[in-house]
Order: C-alpha cells, then structure tokens, then sequence
C-alpha cells in the first residue's frame, strides 16, 4: 500500500466520529513502532516529521522510511508535515514525497496567515497533497519552536471562520488549552471554545500538545469534533525509560540493539493505547 493523504483518511474519521493518532518520528525504531501499532490495532495512521525530526534524520530518510514502511503495512499510513515554518519547506517536503503538509502561519496576523496558507495550498492541490494550518498559538516548546505562556493565545471562533472560509485548508489546528512538551499540571481544555470552533467550521480539528492531557478530556475533544490528535512527548518518555531500564540493569551494555528492541516494543504499547483511546482501532 502507498502513502495516502490525510485529507482522505480524516474524511472517514469524520463520519465515523473518532479521531486518527498523528506521531512523530524521528528514527527507524519509531516508525517500526508507529506502523506496528497500528497493524495491531488495524487502524489508519499518520506518521509525521517536525522540525527536529528533518534535522536529525534528513528529509530523505524520513521519506525512504515512511515509503516502505506505507508499502509493506496493512493498513492506511500517512506522511504529514508537522509546524512547517515556511511556504519553502512545505513546498520541499511536496517535492520529496509528504502526501500532507502543515503550514504554521499561527504567529503571523490573520491576513498574513491566510495569504500564507492560500500559497501553499495552491501547489498541493495541484498534486493531491493535504494541508493542515494552525489558528492561534499553542503553549509550550515544539523542537525550535517556543511560545511563552503569556503569548499563548487561544483560537478565537469568529477568526476560525473566517480562516476556513478564505482559504479552504483541509484541517484546522486550534488551541484550546494545550501545550507542546511535557506539562507542569494537568491542562485545562476550553471544551466551550472548542464547540464554538465546531459550529463555525466544517472541517476536522487538530488537536496539538495532546501528550499528558487526560484521557477523558481526549475523548469529550474527540466527541466535539477532534479528528487529528498530534503525539509526541508520550512516544519520547516511553522509548527513552525503556531504553533506560537497560542501562540501568547493566552499566557495560554496549549494542544498541539491546536498548532500541526493548525502547521499540514500548513505544509500540504507548501507541496501541493512544489508537485505542481515539477510537480509529479497527476502522480499516
């Protein structure tokens, strides 16, 4: 089976009423992992590359990995861009193969934001690829990217609107109250900004910085309309205690196999929980 959007894979998200699990991946134990999970679980899946993840891999690694790992799967994988910076990267990552993009234009004023979205979308329309953007600024420290929590400002509906209608994005990250990274507490999703948003808009929701948020505030998200629910920091804690343990039971171990199998296999039950929990197990 081949790469497929994400547009396609949320279409049917959307009118089954959960949410599909979007992870990071860095390397090729994640993306063992990931494609794992997911056939475990015989649901759809979107594997995606952050800005940290291109730098350390290389876009072409990541591509090469993501390819066989779509062709050898059982089940719908997709490859998407996580925060794009620029409508550059968007464009390269097109070119190398991501059949979804996400550009983030977030900290940019409203009109700045659309025209930006528009460009991109312009060129991924042409070949099939999806586009996700982002309304509002999300908490918190996404590899490079840091917002403060005083500049973290949460999605406001009406712009929402406005957003969706002029420029026709395929989904819509929103921020509602949670944060990339780990968290300090436990987040507090705005659930009555989140419906507003859902009424004003018509295409499936992103829900970013998910890891640590509680279960059940994932699943009412879901319930008001959440298709996308982004996972990264869970994935690193349980890969690197893993991985830990080994070391920790013996100081001398020296091939990396005997850390990354057990760090794999952990990350593969994290994310079978994570499936479980959006609702996509056993949807293909």
């Amino acid at each position: 089976m081949s790469l497929v959007g994400v547009a396609e894979i949320l279409k049917l998200a959307e009118s089954g009423g959960y949410a599909v699990g979007a992870f990071n991946c860095n390397n090729m134990e994640i993306v063992q992992a990931i494609i794992a999970a997911a056939e475990a679980e015989n649901a759809p899946v979107i594997m995606q590359a952050s800005q940290g993840a291109i730098k350390y891999a290389g876009l072409e690694y990541i591509v090469v990995l993501a390819r066989l790992a779509a062709a050898r799967s059982r089940v719908p994988v997709a490859l998407h861009l996580d925060h794009g910076t620029s409508f550059e990267q968007a464009i390269q990552c097109i070119h190398a193969g991501f059949t979804s993009v996400m550009i983030d234009g977030s900290k940019l004023p409203l009109p700045d934001n659309i025209t930006l979205t528009r460009r991109v979308l312009d060129v991924a329309r042409a070949v099939g690829v999806s586009v996700e953007a982002e309304l509002g600024k999300i908490g918190g420290t996404e590899d490079d990217i840091t917002v403060s929590e005083r500049e973290a400002l949460l999605t406001d509906p009406g712009e929402a609107d406005i957003f969706v209608r002029e420029t026709g994005v395929d989904a819509l990250a929103v921020a509602i109250g949670t944060a990339h990274g780990q968290y300090k507490g436990i987040p507090q999703l705005d659930f009555d900004r989140l419906k507003k948003i859902r009424a004003a808009v018509k295409i499936p929701i992103v829900l970013h910085g998910s890891s640590g948020v509680p279960d059940e505030a994932i699943s009412e998200a879901i319930r008001l309309g959440v298709r996308k629910v982004n996972i990264d920091t869970n994935i690193r804690e349980a890969f690197t205690e893993a991985a830990r343990k080994v070391l920790e039971a013996n100081s001398k171990e020296i091939d990396p196999r005997k850390m990354l199998a057990p760090a794999r296999e952990a990350a593969v039950e994290l994310i079978r929980e994570k499936i479980r929990i959006f609702g996509s197990a056993n949807r293909v």
